[in-house]
């Protein structure tokens, strides 16, 4: 028997559910300017650890606080640790070190494909059938993304770091994709996406020093207000308050139509470069922008049955 499309048993978006999305798509849109104040003297790996400790203390204490449930079995625990380091940790490291080599209107670009990658995996291992409407509004998008980034992309040379930088950001969307697919899993057999954030984030602090101990980074802090206000923005906002959307988001209407949201990043990114760096707004950036919210609106509208 061949499965169900996917998506195609998703709920109609209700109000709820758009101001998850918008939450999402506005924090961590604008994560990307605190993200950039972490390059330079602490390394990116580091920078994550101090983050993501900062947020599995937060996340553990709501979670005790709410009196939710964190006993679970081995085999959640094996796919908690599996979350941290697709979703909490090394895609994030992976970005850093990509953005080393390519522009940062490159790096929005390739993470925006996480909509259409997972689709692609939900096929691949799940057998799940790709709804037309949601993989058009997808590539749509990610075509608006590319609009929107042209300059950059077409000036960014492609010599081997580049290319190298390039991989990087594909493995890290990668690894984000395959954390969105276990936590939908893990939310449909019952288990609250805060215990699995809570998890996820712990393992991500152990898996991220280690990581950062075997490299031989330095475990230390920039001193400026610049970097602590970011790293708390980060901690709080772009991780517990954004993941804990997240996940509801997921849970709401699946992985496939959740991760449409990294297709409007950039263009938070670029409003607030708009207000605040002098952005200047071409023809081809507006049809980019155009072609992204048109994305958007195809997969998240559903027709009202029985008609």
């Amino acid at each position: 028997m061949r499965s169900a499309p996917l998506d195609s048993t998703a709920p109609a978006v209700d109000a709820t559910t758009l101001g998850l999305y918008g939450a999402v798509v506005l924090v961590w849109g604008v994560s990307w300017i605190a993200l950039k104040a972490h390059l330079g003297v602490v390394a990116p790996e580091v920078s994550a650890l101090w983050r993501f400790m900062i947020a599995a203390a937060i996340m553990v204490s709501w979670v005790a606080v709410r009196g939710d449930r964190m006993r679970f079995p081995l085999r959640d625990h094996l796919r908690f640790a599996l979350v941290g380091a697709c979703m909490f940790s090394f895609n994030f490291v992976l970005f850093y070190y990509g953005g080393l080599h390519i522009p940062s209107g490159l790096l929005a670009v390739v993470f925006s494909l996480a909509s259409v990658m997972n689709l692609l995996l939900g096929a691949a291992l799940f057998g799940q059938r790709i709804e037309g409407r949601v993989a058009a509004g997808a590539l749509v998008g990610t075509l608006g993304v590319g609009l929107l980034f042209w300059p950059e992309i077409a000036g960014a040379g492609f010599d081997r770091a580049a290319l190298g930088g390039l991989g990087l950001c594909v493995l890290g969307t990668l690894l984000f994709c395959c954390g969105n697919l276990v936590t939908g899993r893990l939310q449909r057999r019952g288990v609250p996406v805060q215990a699995i954030n809570a998890w996820g984030m712990v393992y991500s602090v152990a898996g991220l020093a280690a990581f950062s101990a075997l490299r031989g980074q330095p475990f230390i802090v920039e001193w400026t207000a610049t970097y602590w206000g970011a790293l708390l923005f980060l901690a709080v906002f772009a991780s517990v308050v954004a993941f804990a959307c997240y996940g509801a988001l997921i849970r709401r209407i699946g992985p496939a139509r959740g991760a449409y949201a990294t297709v409007l990043f950039p263009i938070v990114a670029l409003t607030v470069s708009t207000l605040f760096e002098g952005y200047a707004w071409t023809l081809l950036a507006i049809a980019g922008a155009a072609c992204a919210l048109a994305g958007n609106a195809l997969v998240l509208w559903r027709p009202a049955a029985g008609r």
